[in-house]
């Protein structure tokens, strides 16, 4: 009887044993292989439980999600032959697993040195092309743009969505960095004068443009008042001989005591006119008060 007992436990354990050898689950975020002898049997796993054949089944499993890989001192000679160190990241993930089984062996290292190659070689066709003033100053995402269509189609190669690449830092060495600056802030001292000169040439052309249209402005306004002012006048004469016409004796009345009001009358002044002078005819011979025409 105890022998019995003792089978069927060897039994249990064995069956146990060969349940969970049996099966293997895949995780939310991972990726599955199940081969044969190397051969691919299956590698299109949803997350969850899964069965394999004992001791002829193997399973592979692999992180399925984006993983960022930096790299940093890469050396870079621009188009004048200067040299840069560059720093730069990749972010990745498996597109297709089993051309990144058969290309890379599975090997996350294989798949790293391989970008890390191809994401060179696209920095250096990029940074070959420019200066060393034109790669400092450009936008990062013009060197992302350029790197990422070259290097796309060799990871799409390896069964690899390249997702991002992004350069971190550009650095010159510290034995050139100072003849670089210098001849940077050369530069940028011309193209500022520069820019100053044509600053102080377009204002100098702004203000000869303002002063002529100035003059011009002055100079019709002054023509204009003198027009108006001349119709007036004439306006005025014109009435004054309307006036004048109708009793001449009346008008040379009335413009005298004008004048003797603002001659004789003001206080300080001094007036020597012999008595008989014709300015005073009003006063010397007092005539009757001219009646106005009807």
């Amino acid at each position: 009887m105890q022998t019995r007992i003792l089978y069927i436990m060897l039994g249990l354990v064995a069956f146990i044993l060969i349940a969970r050898a049996s099966v293997f689950t895949v995780g939310e975020g991972q990726l599955a292989i199940k081969s044969t002898g190397g051969e691919i049997v299956d590698w299109k796993f949803e997350p969850g439980l899964h069965f394999k054949i004992p001791l002829v089944n193997e399973v592979t499993k692999f992180d399925g999600r984006i993983l960022t890989d930096v790299y940093q001192a890469e050396h870079f000679l621009t188009r004048e032959q200067e040299q840069l160190t560059i720093d730069f990241y990749v972010k990745w993930r498996i597109d297709n697993l089993r051309r990144y089984y058969e290309t890379t062996g599975g090997s996350e290292d294989v798949a790293n040195a391989r970008l890390r190659e191809t994401i060179r070689d696209s920095i250096k066709s990029v940074v070959t092309q420019r200066t060393l003033q034109q790669v400092v100053t450009a936008e990062r995402t013009e060197f992302t743009d350029a790197m990422m269509k070259t290097a796309r189609s060799f990871a799409d190669q390896l069964g690899i969505e390249l997702v991002d690449v992004r350069i971190t830092k550009i650095d010159l060495p510290q034995q050139v960095q100072d003849s670089v600056f210098e001849r940077m802030r050369a530069t940028f001292k011309a193209q500022a004068a520069k820019l100053r000169a044509e600053g102080v040439e377009a204002s100098d052309r702004i203000r000869a443009e303002a002063n002529k249209e100035k003059t011009e402005i002055l100079a019709n306004a002054s023509r204009q008042a003198s027009e108006t002012r001349g119709q007036g006048d004439a306006a005025a004469s014109e009435v004054y001989a309307k006036s004048y016409s109708k009793n001449a004796e009346f008008y040379s009345f009335y413009r005298s005591m004008q004048s003797y009001r603002d001659t004789v009358g003001a206080a300080g002044d001094l007036l020597v006119i012999a008595p008989d002078n014709a300015y005073f005819k009003y006063f010397n011979k007092p005539q009757a008060q001219p009646q106005p025409q009807r």
